[in-house]
């Protein structure tokens, strides 16, 4: 019984994400507390999903199932949870037009590529035997924060940055660029401790101490600059993530 522990964590996750689902569901014609809510349940999740792993590790009860488990559950939480969050962005920007509420529902579709490039994702993850020390494409959690982070900017930060985010052209474009990096082929550099000297873990430091400087400065808005960060650092380090 005591094995089952990482998936009952996982279930979790799996919780988290569809109450998520159903928050960010409500959201009417304006911004309401549910759908920031719902994002951050998201980032909930995200700490359930690297606590199930850590304890399948620690208590030594990783097994195919967990595996698969852990792919079910992160479809929900990191793939439709986030593209429900696009789809309602996308409502709301259509909405402030004069002839919002004639908006063709096909035009929110794309919302769905995000959930569709996590799905393919994950499958890929779980046959592909060269992410076991570093990825291939930006891994499902970490654009899921970024894609959380937009409701929670437009709440708590307004100004400049969050009517950006109501702007059609940049949601659409986000959601295909990010769809689109989640299922290439780009080495991703790990941000999990394996040991090693520090100087394996340049990159990682990098992207820390950055984030920790962004996140003290910026709140919310930091989310958006570390996920760039963490590609651009990727691509740097590319050659040292390939010969790991």
């Amino acid at each position: 019984m005591l094995r089952q522990i990482p998936n009952l964590f996982t279930l979790l996750n799996l919780v988290l994400g569809s109450v998520a689902v159903i928050l960010i569901l409500q959201t009417e014609d304006h911004l309401p507390e549910n759908m920031v809510l719902g994002a951050a349940l998201i980032y909930c999740a995200a700490i359930i999903d690297f606590l199930d792993g850590f304890i399948a590790r620690w208590m030594n009860a990783a097994s195919e199932m967990g595996k698969q488990l852990d792919s079910l559950s992160d479809a929900v939480s990191f793939g439709l949870a986030p593209s429900l969050i696009v789809y309602q962005l996308l409502r709301l920007s259509y909405m402030q037009s004069s002839n919002g509420m004639a908006t063709s529902f096909w035009l929110l579709l794309p919302a769905l590529f995000i959930a569709c490039c996590a799905v393919w994702r994950l499958a890929k993850f779980n046959v592909d035997q060269r992410q076991s020390v570093s990825f291939r494409g930006v891994p499902t959690p970490i654009t899921a924060l970024m894609f959380a982070s937009f409701p929670l900017i437009l709440w708590f930060e307004q100004g400049g940055a969050a009517a950006l985010l109501l702007q059609k052209v940049v949601l659409y474009g986000l959601t295909l660029v990010a769809g689109l990096l989640m299922i290439s082929d780009i080495p991703m550099m790990s941000l999990k401790w394996s040991g090693g000297s520090m100087k394996k873990y340049l990159p990682q430091l990098m992207l820390l101490v950055f984030s920790v400087v962004l996140i003290l400065f910026l709140h919310w808005l930091a989310i958006p600059l570390i996920y760039i960060a963490y590609v651009l650092l990727s691509l740097f380090a590319r050659r040292k993530i390939l010969s790991q």
